[in-house]
């Protein structure tokens, strides 16, 4: 998911504001230390450590089964800028006394690598744009936030995702 503009601004009660463009993409550019071309934290420098968000999709399966969702919510909702599903991607956020995991990301085109720096915790707006309750359920698995080491090109489909520091 790519946006250009922040579509959760004022009170989750007057909803959230629409994208100008469509959010799915099939590639995304990811440049190093940026973030991906496009996204509305792309080269901000408050949201360097933040440029690009991941979460794993079974923890969307897990919130429709929490909530009794007749499904899980589509990804683009959470606003996460990418999904993957196999990896415990929670798993890989910098907790006390450890920072985050080192990862690449391959999608075809070869790896990019990744930082993996805080969870990306929900907001009050998921409440609004998911289902009531969904930001107390997706607490401590709603993502991380992560910057690019490496630049590339991420495409929709199979991914390998490797971790560079197995030990830590």
């Amino acid at each position: 998911m790519v946006s250009p503009v922040h579509a959760f601004e004022g009170r989750p009660a007057d909803g959230p504001r629409a994208d100008p463009d469509p959010v799915r993409r099939s590639e995304v550019e990811v440049r190093a230390g940026l973030g991906i071309v496009g996204d509305r934290y792309f080269g901000q420098t408050v949201h360097r450590n933040a440029a690009v968000t991941f979460i794993d999709a079974a923890s969307l399966d897990e919130l429709a089964q929490t909530l009794d969702l007749p499904a899980p919510p589509d990804p683009v909702l959470i606003r996460r800028n990418i999904t993957l599903r196999g990896f415990p991607i929670d798993t890989l956020a910098a907790r006390p006394g450890h920072p985050g995991r080192r990862f690449t990301l391959d999608t075809g085109s070869g790896p990019i690598e990744f930082q993996a720096h805080r969870p990306a915790n929900p907001c009050a707006w998921m409440d609004a744009v998911l289902a009531p309750g969904a930001f107390q359920a997706l607490r401590t698995h709603a993502g991380i936030r992560t910057t690019p080491l490496t630049s590339g090109t991420l495409h929709l489909g199979p991914a390998t995702l490797t971790l560079l520091d197995p030990d830590a």
